[in-house]
């Protein structure tokens, strides 16, 4: 039987390498890979379906899974994560001291549904009492103006959202004082260009975070991998490859970092990094599977749930194909 020759579109990571450079191989499977922004590739997954396996948006894939309308499945292979007390920042001299400085102001997202921006309404609701409904929300483009929701959604009558004055980015509304604030995972571009009225809620990101997971035992998980459910229906083994291969994949690329010898990364003291996230996050600091993770899978829902993203209450194992939840051992 001939191998499959599908595309597989995901973001160029460390924890792709070994698939990339035909290392380790997908049982079954001849790969066509696409190294691609995540941008594009949900852009391109949630509305034209052009790839065969993806990288998915969780908050995206949650929404359309909660409408019984998406075409990808999702294996247990989290290809981001991150802890999105990174993702807020402020505009200086608008009386945003604290937290809780947030209600009231005018605070702009690029789209409401972002897997950033739940996590980061979440922590906000969950340590600081700031409700999604506390915040006037201003949707645009970050960089470029007129930037559309990917998928189409129907939020809570007492979330105020507005488009963003056509022709005009938030980045621009940010620097001229229009707007109080961003949430995003990408930097604001005039934080890039350290213009010094911009900057992050929390200053002390590594402190503030870890403080989080002690409390909390979540790591946000960003992204998944999704496969076409056609694709899964007729070769159920091919989920299970995917895992597999992906999973492998990201273990090379751990154990690269912990490699002392010579750095496989152009980070000073990384291997005192590792050390210090394993310390913390325990060993497996980066874990894919669902009982591992069922935690933090189970804590995303139910904010998504609350924030009126999914319609209904998504449970953890209607997420992932069913031949992934459980692995094997030896």
């Amino acid at each position: 039987m001939a191998n499959l020759n599908l595309s597989i579109a995901v973001g160029n990571y460390d924890r792709n390498r070994a698939l990339f450079d035909g290392d380790v191989q997908i049982d079954g499977v001849d790969p066509i890979f696409m190294k691609l922004s995540p941008e594009e590739i949900f852009f391109r997954a949630f509305r034209n379906q052009d790839f065969d396996i993806c990288e998915l948006s969780f908050s995206s894939y949650t929404v359309s899974t909660a409408q019984d309308s998406g075409h990808y499945i999702a294996i247990p292979v989290f290809m981001s994560r991150s802890f999105r007390h990174s993702s807020i920042y402020i505009r200086k001299g608008k009386g945003i001291n604290e937290p809780a400085d947030l209600r009231g102001k005018r605070i702009g997202i690029a789209e409401y549904q972002l897997t950033a921006n739940v996590w980061a309404r979440g922590l906000l609701e969950d340590d600081y009492g700031v409700k999604p409904s506390d915040i006037h929300w201003i949707r645009g483009g970050v960089g470029t103006p007129d930037r559309p929701e990917k998928i189409k959604l129907q939020l809570p009558a007492d979330v105020s959202i507005e488009p963003a004055p056509k022709g005009k980015s938030l980045d621009e509304m940010l620097v001229a004082g229009d707007l109080d604030g961003f949430i995003g995972p990408r930097n604001p571009p005039c934080y890039d260009a350290g213009n010094p009225d911009i900057v992050r809620l929390f200053p002390d990101l590594v402190g503030t975070a870890t403080d989080y997971y002690k409390r909390s035992g979540i790591f946000p998980i960003m992204h998944l991998l999704g496969v076409r459910k056609t694709l899964a229906k007729a070769h159920p083994w091919l989920p299970g490859a995917l895992y597999k291969a992906f999973n492998l994949s990201k273990n090379m690329a751990v154990n690269m970092l912990l490699d002392t010898a010579a750095s496989h990364a152009t980070i000073p003291f990384l291997a005192e990094h590792i050390e210090s996230a394993q310390a913390l996050l325990g060993q497996d600091y980066w874990s894919n599977g669902v009982e591992a993770n069922r935690k933090v899978l189970d804590n995303f829902l139910d904010h998504h749930h609350r924030q009126g993203l999914s319609a209904r209450r998504v449970s953890v194992d209607e997420l992932f194909h069913q031949g992934t939840i459980e692995q094997f051992s030896v």
